[in-house]
Parts: structure tokens; sequence; C-alpha cells
């Protein structure tokens, strides 16, 4: 069989298999167009779903008819010349128009503001007509009909209208959070109108119009800078979390990414504060030179890949724990609106607490690899060498001791000293009520006080290098040289944490001791998943993980229990110990440790506001 060149239109609709998949990509093509020529006021209609119509109309340079010929056709572009490594736009390939054109009915009409009228062009099919003139506003419209109607069998991959719909919403947050200058509105007959009105510098302002006011509440802002790069955004507190990740944003140099690497450093920055199953709120923007980061991973150039992506975990996490330590203990005031919607007769609460249960791995939020085939490889041995290796203070039961002591001083101080007030009461032996100077306090005793210890526990246990158990016989580990080269690279690490590994030859890596306080482990299977961790995120955070959790798991069953009547001493000092405690705000299973209600929300209970 002969080879043979491909039509252009052939060549234009495989691109739009990569570039435009569905409407909600051509959307964005088009918007990101908008953007980069200048645009302050973007208009998205859509209708169908975006299938049967997409219309982008901005106020941007617009292109006069030479410009608009050039821009339907295949890698013409006015955003970069012969190097791609220095891009500062949004689009840069030259392939969206000419992929659309190819799979749909495209119009495109714009106009310069210095020209006394409009060009427009149309594309059906692949087939351009001739440029004519037309009129319209300074600008540009793009508008496009029947997409893939020259392809239908790419219909029937297709999610619903209202799905599909849906999509595009989410790509105008998106294109909305990133650039809080321009103002977005998005309407059409499948659709009520949305609109986000342009809000300057004022980024945090942009977010409260996209993610709910009650982010811009509940967010501590972010600012850290490593090594040339740079991250800023905001993040919620715990507490406040959501049931997926769609509430999670990313920018990197402004283009809107969605990067498995940042969306990983996210959780493992919440990993001790939010329930298993839940996922933190947070809008993160990196800046950094454009010669440290590859856009041109993919056609949609949603994909990014980092010179050193080490680097960015390592800032992402330690911005946001810095952040959480800095303000994160601070009450979700969803907490607050749940409790008033409670007290409403005939309504019922958002949020239930479940039914008091023993504490579960099922339940942490540490969860690290198992290596036994058992729960998370725990053992009562593990248990009882942990308790011998930490230091005296820091054992559960010293620490309850030392956390509830008398204090009469807080008992009859004034409630304005201190963040979370005074006791004043305890309802049902288990929740502590406290008076502040504008409002109330509840405290779950239990919940508190599990923290406090764990971070205890923890202290001691990352305060020195951890006591290991030398094996009998050395475990010999086949590995591909690679993986053996990941594991010594972090061979101190390991060592500090109580495991000793050495190269045995080539392609092998032999155990020597493993940390006592694991008691009896698949040595072969812990290091072979920290290889396998290393290779995907490039760290080597699981084994301090699973150290993590045994510590949980003694501060749970070592921490002041519900139904335990506490003295006002006792209770005022584990207040105290709690604003002293970073974490606090949050048990070691990512609930909330105390709630705080308003003295102008109690009054509005009883009509007087």
């Amino acid at each position: 069989m002969s080879i043979k060149q491909l039509s252009e239109t052939l060549i234009n609709q495989i691109a739009a298999g990569e570039v435009i998949e569905r409407p909600a990509s051509a959307a964005k093509e088009l918007i990101e167009n908008a953007i980069d020529a200048g645009a302050t006021r973007v208009e998205i209609a859509t209708a169908g779903g975006g299938k049967g119509l997409l219309r982008v109309t901005d106020n941007g340079s617009g292109m006069n008819a030479a410009d608009l010929e050039m821009a339907v056709r295949r890698h013409c572009t006015s955003k970069i010349s012969d190097a791609l490594t220095d891009i500062r736009t949004l689009g840069f390939r030259g392939e969206a128009l000419p992929s659309i054109g190819s799979v749909a009915k495209l119009t495109i009409t714009s106009r310069p503001a210095a020209a006394p009228e409009a060009a427009e062009i149309k594309i059906s099919g692949g087939k351009t007509a001739p440029v004519r003139p037309a009129a319209a506003n300074p600008g540009t419209i793009v508008e496009v009909r029947d997409l893939f109607f020259a392809t239908p069998a790419r219909l029937k991959f297709l999610k619903s209208e209202r799905a599909e719909a849906a999509a595009i919403t989410e790509v105008v947050k998106r294109m909305a959070i990133a650039f809080p200058k321009v103002r977005f509105i998005l309407s059409g007959s499948d659709r009520s109108t949305l609109e986000f009105a342009a809000t300057g510098d004022d980024h945090l302002a942009r977010m409260a119009q996209v993610l709910g006011k009650e982010f811009k509440d509940n967010a501590i802002a972010l600012d850290a800078e490593r090594e040339g790069v740079r991250l800023t955004g905001f993040t919620g507190v715990p507490t406040f979390n959501r049931g997926n990740s769609a509430h999670q944003y990313a920018f990197v140099n402004g283009r809107p990414v969605q990067d498995k690497l940042i969306l990983s450093a996210i959780r493992g920055a919440y990993a001790e504060t939010i329930p298993h199953g839940r996922y933190a709120v947070a809008v993160l923007a990196l800046g950094l030179d454009p010669d440290l980061v590859d856009v041109n991973v993919h056609p949609a150039k949603s994909d990014v890949r980092f010179r050193d992506p080490g680097l960015i975990r390592g800032l992402i996490v330690g911005a946001i724990r810095e952040a959480l330590a800095r303000e994160g203990d601070r009450a979700s005031t969803t907490g607050a609106s749940s409790m008033m919607r409670a007290f409403r007769p005939g309504v019922q609460p958002f949020y239930r607490p479940q039914p008091s249960a023993p504490w579960s791995s099922e339940r942490s939020p540490y969860r690290p690899f198992a290596v036994n085939g058992g729960p998370e490889g725990f053992s009562e041995a593990g248990q009882a060498n942990f308790t011998d290796i930490v230091a005296p203070t820091a054992r559960a039961e010293t620490a309850v001791a030392e956390i509830l002591v008398e204090e009469p001083a807080t008992a009859t101080a004034e409630p304005s000293r201190f963040p979370l007030g005074a006791a004043r009461a305890q309802v049902h032996e288990n929740y502590i009520v406290a008076q502040t100077e504008d409002g109330l306090v509840i405290v779950d005793q239990h919940a508190a006080h599990e923290r406090l210890v764990f971070e205890a526990l923890r202290k001691s246990l990352h305060a020195r290098k951890l006591p290991s158990q030398v094996l009998l016989i050395p475990e010999i580990v086949d590995f591909p040289e690679e993986d053996c080269d990941r594991l010594m690279a972090h061979a101190a690490e390991f060592a500090d944490l109580g495991l000793a590994i050495e190269r045995f030859g080539p392609g092998a890596i032999a155990v020597r001791e493993t940390p006592a306080m694991l008691g009896e482990v698949d040595a072969a299977g812990l290091v072979r998943q920290l290889a396998d961790e290393i290779a995907e995120w490039d760290t080597a955070s699981g084994l301090a993980a699973k150290l993590d959790y045994i510590a949980a798991t003694m501060a749970c069953h070592g921490s002041v229990r519900s139904g335990r009547r506490l003295r006002p001493e006792e209770m005022n000092a584990l207040l105290r110990q709690m604003e002293a405690t970073p974490g606090s705000g949050q048990c070691n299973h990512g609930r909330p440790t105390y709630i705080e209600l308003k003295l102008a929300d109690i009054e509005r209970l009883f009509g007087r506001s």
C-alpha cells in the first residue's frame, strides 16, 4: 500500500480529537483566546449544552481581515515565535480555531478598535468561505454551531446536555478565579444566567463569588517562596471541607491546570486534619520561570510538567501546614450555621454526628500502607514498644495528668482574655461550654484532649532518632537499579525513623533494621511500597505517616473519655492547652473539636436582632 498525504481537513479533524474533546474544551480555548487578546469582558452563551450553540463575545483587541484569514489556518498564532521555553500566554499552539472549524460550523466576526468596520469568516466542516465585511462592535465574536456534525461518531461519546452545560460552567469558574479583573457572563437557553463581576486586585472577593461567601470567612492566606518558585492563594481551615476535590483549583503562571502532583500535595498537607473521604477547599497559584515548567505536555494544555516536582510538592505542603499552624485552629463558620439550623424547630441539622464507635483505621486520616495484610500492620507488640521509646512526659497517661492540672486563676478569669473563653459548664459529661467576649464555645472534651495527647506524642516521636530492631537475618529485596538508587537517596531519612537499608550488589537492597515500634513487619513489603511512593511522588513520607498513625491510635485510647466529669480548673486548663497547641481545632480523625456561636447568632434565635 502506497503512502499518501492526508488532506488538510482530515488533519484538522485528527487534531480536533485531541484539542476539542467536548463543548467545554471548545469553550476553554475560545475564552483563553479572548483573555490573551486583552479582554476585560467575556460573554459566553450556550444552547443544548454547547452542542447546538457556543458563542463567546469579548471586547479585546480584535483582528483585521488579513489576521482573520490567517487565524483559521493550522499552527498560525501571534503568541510565540520559534521557542517553547518562554510561554507567557494561555494559547500558543494555533490549533483551536481550525480544529473547531473542521468539526463544526464556525463563524468569527472581529473588529479592531481603530477599524471602521468588522470582518467575518465562516468555516463549515473544514471548508472555509472568503472573508467579508460585517458590522460589529470592537472585539471578537466566535460562534460555534452544531459541534461535531462533521464527525457524528463523536456525538455518541458526549454526555447529557445538562452534564455538558455543567462542564462549561466549571471552565468559566476556573477562568474567573484566575482572572479577577475580567467580567464573565454565562447565559443561554439551557441555563440560568451566571455573572462574575470584575473584582480588580481583590482575588479573595472573586473566589467568594465562585466558591461562596463562606469560603471568604474560612480561608487562610498563603504566600511562600522557595528557590524562585512562589506560591500564593487561599486554603480553607480543616473543618471547612467538602465531599470531593471539585473545590480545589490550581493555577500555574495564571493557567488553570489539573495536575495530580498539586492535588496530591494538597491531600498530603491536610493528611492529619481532614477525615478520610473529605477534601479541603483550596485555590493555589504557582508563579515560576516559564523555563521551569513544560505546558506543552498535551494539546489541551491542562497538564503541566515541572522540572523539579519535589520542590513544588515540598513548597505546597510546607506552606499549607505553616498556614494551618498559624490560623487553622479556628472553627469553621459552617459549624455555627449548622447549629443555628439545628435549634430551629422542624429543620433538620446539616450535620448529624454519628454514634460513637471504637476508633478504627477506616476512619483515620492517616491510613498508611499495610505491610502485613492486617490492620495497617499494627500490633500489640508495636504498641508496647512505642510506649517504651517515647519520652515519659509524652506518654498518653502522663499527658492526661499534665494537661488537666489545677489552674484556679483561669476558673474565674475574664473571658475576653482568651480566644476560647472561660469555662462555664459541662454538659452531659462530654461537652464544655465556655463564654467568650462575643459569644460562646462548645468543646468536645474527648476530641480536644485526643488531639493534645497526639501532638505531645508526635513531638516526642520526632524529637530524636527512633530505636530500631536488628533483623537476625537481613532481608534481601530485589529491585530494578533505578528503584535502588531512589531508595538509597533517602537512606539517611529512613535511618532516623529506624529503618536501615544498604546496597547489596546490583539490583538488590538489604534491610538490616526496622523501626522497633512497628513490631513484626514485612520488611520487603515495606521497602517495596516506599520505592513505589518515591517513584510516583519523589517523596518518602509514608513511613513517617505510619508511625504517626500508631501515635494517633495511642492518643485516642489515652485521652479524656466521654462521661468523665471535669472540675472548672480542669476545663479551663484544657481550653488554655488547646489555644497553645497547633492543630487543636480538629481531632485526629479530622472532626471539629469545638464550635463557636457568636452572640449575634444567639440573639437572632430569640428574635432580638
